[in-house]
C-alpha cells in the first residue's frame, strides 16, 4: 500500500505505538483520525503529526463504547471524505490470579483490548470497503501466542484478537474485498502500559509486592523495542499485506518456541518464573536488617 493521501484512522494516539503510528504514518502522506480516552495525550500527538496539507482530526474516545466508536467512525469519514486504514491499538494490562481476578477487572480488560477491536473494526469496515482499498490492523500481543502466569485476562483478550482477525482475514479474502487485515503481535515495548495496569490486590498479598513496584519492575521488563521501531514494523508489514506482524526480536524468539516446543514451551516460561522468584526473594533476603 501507498499511504500518500490515504486515510488512517488509530485508537489509543494519545501515546505509545499508537502515537507512534501517527508520526510515521503524517510523514509518509496519510491523513489522521486519532482517538484516545486521554484528551491530554490525544492533544500532545495532534501537535506532533501536523504537517502542511494534511488533515488531522481528532476525539476523545473510549473504544468499550460501542456507541462512541460507531459516532467517531461517521465524523472521521464525513471529514476526510473517506478512511483507508484503521489501527485498532488501544490496550490495557491486569496482572492478576486466573482463579480470583475480580469480575470488574475482567471486564474492563476484555471490553478496551477484545470488544475495542470489535467495536472498531465493525464501525470502520463499511468506509474501508467504501475506499477501495482498505486494511485493518489490529495490535495483539506475543500474550496472543503464548500464555503468561497472572496474565489470564490479558492473554484471553489478546488470543481472542488474534482468532478474530485471522478469521475476518480469511472472510474478507473469500469474499475477494477491497480490504485486508492484519495481526501485529508486539514484544516488550517501550510504552506506558505497564505503568497504568491494574495490579490485583490478591496478587499484591501472595507475591509480596507492592502495585506500584510490580508496575515499575513490568515497564523495565518491556524496555525491548522503541514504538517507533514497533511502528515502522507494523507498517511495513502493512505494506507487504502480512497476516501477522511480530515486532521485536523478544516476540520473534518467543513465536520460534511455541512453534518449536508447542504447548511444552509452558515448562520454560515456568523455569523462567521461579528463577524470578528465587532471585527476588534472595535480594529482599539480603537487603533486609
Amino acid at each position: 500500500m501507498n499511504f500518500q493521501g490515504k486515510v488512517a484512522a488509530i485508537t489509543g494516539a494519545g501515546s505509545g505505538i499508537g502515537r507512534a503510528l501517527a508520526i510515521e504514518l503524517a510523514q509518509r502522506g496519510c491523513a489522521l483520525a486519532l482517538s484516545s480516552r486521554s484528551a491530554q495525550g490525544l492533544a500532545e500527538t495532534v501537535q506532533l503529526v501536523q504537517t502542511p496539507g494534511a488533515l488531522v482530526t481528532s476525539s476523545v474516545v473510549d473504544v468499550a463504547d460501542r456507541n462512541a466508536v460507531f459516532e467517531w467512525a461517521a465524523q472521521s469519514r464525513a471529514a476526510h471524505g473517506k478512511v483507508n486504514l484503521l489501527f485498532n491499538n488501544a490496550g490495557v494490562s491486569l496482572s492478576s490470579f486466573a482463579e480470583t481476578t475480580p469480575l470488574a477487572d475482567f471486564q474492563w480488560v476484555m471490553d478496551t483490548n477484545f470488544w475495542g477491536v470489535v467495536h472498531g473494526t465493525q464501525a470502520f469496515l463499511p468506509h474501508l470497503r467504501e475506499s477501495g482499498e482498505g486494511h485493518v490492523v489490529n495490535v495483539c500481543s506475543v500474550a496472543g501466542l503464548l500464555a503468561l502466569p497472572t496474565q489470564s485476562a490479558y492473554n484471553a483478550s489478546k488470543f481472542a484478537v488474534r482468532g478474530y482477525t485471522e478469521a475476518l482475514r480469511m472472510e474478507l479474502e473469500l469474499e475477494g474485498a477491497p480490504v485486508s487485515a492484519t495481526c501485529v503481535h508486539p514484544g516488550g515495548v517501550a510504552t506506558n502500559i505497564a505503568k497504568a495496569s491494574r495490579v490485583d490486590a490478591g496478587f499484591c498479598r501472595a507475591s509480596g509486592m507492592e502495585a506500584q513496584v510490580h508496575r515499575d519492575r513490568a515497564d523495565r521488563m518491556i524496555q525491548v523495542t522503541t514504538a517507533q521501531s514497533a511502528a515502522r514494523q507494523v507498517i511495513a508489514g502493512v505494506e507487504r499485506n502480512a497476516r501477522r506482524v511480530l515486532v521485536g526480536r523478544d516476540a520473534i524468539m518467543m513465536d520460534f518456541f511455541t512453534r518449536l516446543l508447542g504447548p511444552a514451551y509452558q515448562v520454560l516460561v515456568m523455569r523462567k518464573v521461579r528463577a524470578i522468584r528465587a532471585a527476588e526473594r534472595l535480594a529482599a533476603a539480603r537487603a533486609a536488617p
